[in-house]
């Protein structure tokens, strides 16, 4: 009956137990924030990339040199950014259908090499990350 008491009352080892329990839900959390931000991290460089890229194509007097103009920085701008692929990614530059004054620039980024795929219990983003920069010819 000693004994038995005195296993009972006995405290040491409970932390390691609660460690196990509680060690391996914070990791999944931990990565998941991880992958998370680094999805998150190549959508808003990619948008950055896409309005500078629009930007620049405003010199361009046609559709084709301001097509020339963006394929042009998103090929110097992707080398400084670990996270976006020039080879995965696709620019189109078109003139908006319901204002000629505008024309868009799109891109379309194929993120499936991102870490964040390999997480299976968590709703998952689009594996294609879709950004556009609308941009005004001719001012106001």
């Amino acid at each position: 009956m000693k004994a038995v008491r005195r296993l009972l009352t006995n405290k040491r080892g409970t932390a390691a137990i609660e460690f196990a329990i509680v060690a391996p839900i914070f990791l999944l959390v931990l990565l998941t924030l991880i992958a998370y931000g680094i999805y998150l991290s190549a959508a808003h460089a990619l948008q950055q990339m896409t309005a500078d890229a629009a930007r620049t194509a405003v010199a361009g007097l046609s559709e084709q040199e301001r097509t020339q103009l963006v394929n042009n920085y998103i090929a110097i701008s992707t080398l400084n950014d670990p996270l976006i692929d020039r080879k995965k990614l696709q620019v189109t530059v078109a003139t908006d259908p319901q204002n000629s004054n505008q024309f868009t620039v799109t891109t379309v980024y194929d993120a499936a090499a991102l870490p964040i795929w390999n997480l299976y219990t968590f709703p998952l983003p689009d594996t294609k990350i879709r950004r556009f920069a609308t941009i005004r010819m001719g001012g106001i």
